[in-house]
């Protein structure tokens, strides 16, 4: 009787280690959610910064920026030269010019990714 219980209790035991073990993989293959400063990145993602140009180098699609606070970089308000992502863009401005635009880090640089007049 005595090992009749012992074996009972190694079963059960064993069934919970193996009820936990099963748990525990499903949730690690769960994403998890997104902080509320991620969710806030995203969101600023698309949002669109004031500035004003200081220089424009179309040969190098570069533009120098007096430039607000870029939410979705984190960044405070500076002058800084920025890498364009298209270079058609940079056509239509010149120094001096009021602009709004968009800014993402990519590979390291920041990078223009939308560019327009302020209104």
């Amino acid at each position: 009787m005595k090992s009749n219980s012992v074996r009972c209790t190694l079963t059960a035991l064993a069934l919970m280690a193996a009820s936990w073990a099963h748990a525990a993989g499903d949730q690690a293959l769960q994403q998890p959610p997104l902080s509320a400063s991620a969710q806030a990145s995203t969101a600023d993602a698309s949002a669109m910064t004031d500035g004003e140009v200081r220089r424009v180098d179309a040969a190098n699609k570069k533009i120098t920026l007096k430039h607000g606070e870029i939410k979705n970089l984190e960044m405070p308000p500076m002058t800084m030269v920025f890498q364009v992502e298209d270079a058609s863009a940079l056509e239509k401005l010149k120094v001096g010019d009021k602009v709004r635009f968009a800014a993402e880090k990519r590979a390291g640089a920041l990078v223009v990714t939308r560019i327009e007049a302020a209104k």
